[in-house]
């Protein structure tokens, strides 16, 4: 049996060395966690086959919805294997060493294709840009840099050069290896870092698809350029991911608040959830509190609608794994009553689809008549989706007899998805429907519902009839 949680806004959390006991992913669903994240850049396969089984195990015990997120590492630039920390002092140089054979003192990078694109005045950035260099000389796979910001460096921190187009495919051979492994987890959505156009995107998905998964591919924008091709990208992702980390030392910190902005509101209008992610409790890593900051950077990103936020370091290494999903609870749901509903009827000029038209008509039912739920029967989780980017005040319950389906639509806004049998037509649909919301402890005798629903059941995309019902 689902349960029912007055929070809308979802909560993915990473599971990580800090929280990879039975007792702490348990102690995380109770606090709130509706995904749970694989962070494919580190630990090995065998660390991660352990925690997926731990979020499973958890999942069946608990008797809730959870979707497991597989996210590739992607091409992405790391400082090499250091015998030692390196101290960088600002004013002075260091020599960049593309791939192998750095010398004591020098920082090699790999992957070697930053030879290929590495020139004088090019800014190379380490550890989110905490570390900053510029070149200044480039020869024979040697940069000489001058040190602008200087710090500490230890191996395998991140290196970005912003604006620099990189000759590297979207797909490395780790993630197309990690990629194998997150199906044959069953992982329920695989995130695609560093993308940069809408064909990376297709590239992913069609290797899931030959793979014969039912998994869903998250787009996560960090670069200057999926900005530049965010409608493009919405068109063929499943959801996007606003990764501030590497977005930030991108294109600035400066302008990530309104780019969040704009990709959570065109996810919106697409219908395609939206998490947002990177530094959301930072300090509770440490702290068993977060700054009052903090505490409105995640109130400022579900006011803008998001359909979810992520925590990264504070589940996966941090002290206060379980305190830190404790607070985004807490933060939800006290912001989350001041959200306004979307109405939104489309005008025939916007060529809209059934099913989103239908889906506003279905909200605009329940807001009229003050329905206790609105209850969605749902294929592959789209109809759902299309009811969920209104934000309408009710209950939102999508069932569905697909598992797979079930696990995708945890991360969806306001969703509470719910497993129920095949059904054999229509009204056998709608009968077993609110059997299930009255299981569910949602709705109860006497209550007002509103249905959206296809008469041609188990058929994607039929969604034809509104249906208010008395339960």
């Amino acid at each position: 049996m689902a349960s029912f949680s007055p929070r809308r806004t979802k909560i993915v959390a990473t599971i990580g060395p800090a929280s990879s006991t039975p007792e702490k992913v348990r102690q995380l669903v109770d606090a709130g966690m509706d995904a749970a994240r694989l962070n494919l850049s580190h630990g090995t396969h065998d660390d991660h086959a352990a925690r997926a089984k731990l979020v499973r195990d958890v999942q069946e015990e608990v008797g809730r919805p959870l979707a497991l997120i597989g996210d590739l590492q992607g091409p992405k630039f790391r400082v090499g294997g250091l015998p030692q920390p390196l101290a960088l002092a600002q004013g002075e140089e260091v020599t960049v060493v593309v791939g192998d054979g750095a010398r004591n003192g020098e920082l090699p990078i790999a992957p070697t294709a930053i030879g290929e694109v590495l020139q004088p005045g090019h800014e190379v950035l380490i550890d989110d840009g905490m570390i900053r260099l510029r070149v200044e000389e480039v020869e024979s796979g040697r940069a000489r840099c001058g040190i602008v910001v200087g710090g500490v460096v230890t191996s395998q921190k991140g290196v970005n050069l912003p604006g620099v187009p990189i000759p590297i495919p979207s797909l490395t051979r780790k993630d197309l290896e990690d990629l194998e492994f997150a199906l044959g987890l069953g992982c329920d959505f695989i995130a695609l870092s560093f993308v940069r156009s809408a064909a990376d995107v297709r590239d992913l998905k069609a290797l899931v698809e030959q793979e014969g998964s039912n998994a869903h591919v998250i787009a996560k924008i960090e670069k200057a350029e999926a900005v530049d091709a965010l409608d493009d990208v919405l068109e063929e992702t499943d959801a996007v991911m606003v990764a501030r980390g590497d977005l930030g030392v991108e294109i600035g910190a400066a302008l990530v608040p309104l780019v969040q902005k704009r990709i959570i509101a065109t996810a919106l209008e697409r219908g395609k959830p939206v998490i947002t992610a990177t530094q959301m409790l930072e300090s509770m890593v440490h702290h068993p509190e977060p700054t009052r900051a903090e505490a409105s950077d995640v109130a400022n990103a579900i006011l803008d609608g998001t359909s979810a936020v992520m925590l990264s370091g504070e589940t996966a290494m941090g002290e206060y794994p379980v305190q830190a999903v404790q607070t985004m609870d807490r933060i939800a749901c006290a912001v989350e009553p001041s959200l306004g509903y979307r109405h939104q009827i489309p005008e025939a000029t916007e060529d809209p689809t059934i099913g989103n038209a239908m889906s506003n008509a279905a909200c605009d039912l329940a807001e009229a008549l003050g329905a206790k739920a609105m209850l969605v029967p749902t294929f592959t989780g789209r109809t759902a989706s299309a009811v969920a980017r209104l934000r309408p005040r009710r209950p939102i319950l999508a069932l569905t007899h697909k598992l797979w389906s079930v696990n995708q639509m945890a991360i969806e806004w306001g969703v509470t998805p719910i497993w129920i049998p095949e059904c054999k037509d229509v009204e056998d649909l709608w009968n077993r429907s609110l059997d299930a919301a009255k299981e569910a402890g949602v709705v109860e005798s006497g209550d007002t519902v509103v249905i959206t629903a296809g008469t041609a059941v188990n058929i994607p995309g039929s969604t034809n009839v509104i249906k208010v019902d008395v339960v």
